[in-house]
């Protein structure tokens, strides 16, 4: 699945209070989502993937962002690093960084994946400093086995303490493992999951859009 823009209306709907936004959709500053399919939404409605829920919340709110969807199906953090370059245009107000959980799947060098999204991190602040970086934690496989799953685990959480990012402890915190969240695979979330996953976000993100607006 290739790259899917996810944004509010054209400026048509009134914000909080019936006042009518001033501006269109296109100039404003950008909630920049990029992950995996689970970003992405492998399976289901574009608009029931996390990021466009969390982009209708936001017009519900009158909180003037444009949330741009840029998860790509199997990628994996290399690949993102790979990519990023052309991703991080326009007025990038906060970065969502979901990625690692193909890694994972795969059994992948914990260090490659520590220095692929420390390299993300960086690149993200070079562009700008001003910008907001939120990293959502993952969990590999208990396949993988206990060594391997409890790296994986704290490479999150030590990236986001070293370079000073905001974490998200787990993206599917409450919906992984659960069979009615998931669609048959068991991985990806159906569009109940994808609100949870939505609130997960939205617990972190949300008080962080009020430190960046207050700037």
């Amino acid at each position: 699945m290739g790259v899917v823009a996810c944004a509010g209306d054209s400026g048509s709907r009134p914000a909080a209070g019936g006042q009518r936004p001033a501006d269109s959709a296109a100039t404003r500053p950008v909630i920049l989502f990029l992950g995996t399919s689970l970003t992405a939404g492998l399976g289901v409605d574009p608009d029931s993937a996390y990021p466009a829920v969390l982009q209708r919340k936001l017009d519900s709110l009158g909180l003037a962002y444009r949330v741009q969807n840029g998860g790509v199906s199997g990628e994996t953090s290399a690949g993102l690093r790979r990519r990023l370059g052309w991703m991080l245009a326009g007025e990038l107000r906060v970065v969502v960084v979901e990625t690692g959980a193909n890694d994972g799947l795969r059994g992948l060098d914990v260090d490659s994946t520590r220095a692929n999204l420390e390299a993300i991190v960086d690149s993200v602040r070079t562009r700008d400093r001003r910008t907001t970086v939120v990293l959502a934690g993952m969990e590999a496989p208990p396949n993988m086995g206990p060594q391997f799953t409890a790296r994986f685990r704290a490479l999150f959480q030590d990236i986001a303490s070293r370079k000073d990012v905001v974490l998200i402890p787990f993206l599917l915190e409450g919906v992984g493992g659960v069979d009615s969240l998931n669609q048959p695979d068991g991985i990806h979330p159906t569009p109940a999951g994808h609100r949870i996953l939505a609130d997960n976000v939205w617990r972190v993100m949300g008080p962080q859009l009020l430190l960046v607006a207050d700037r």
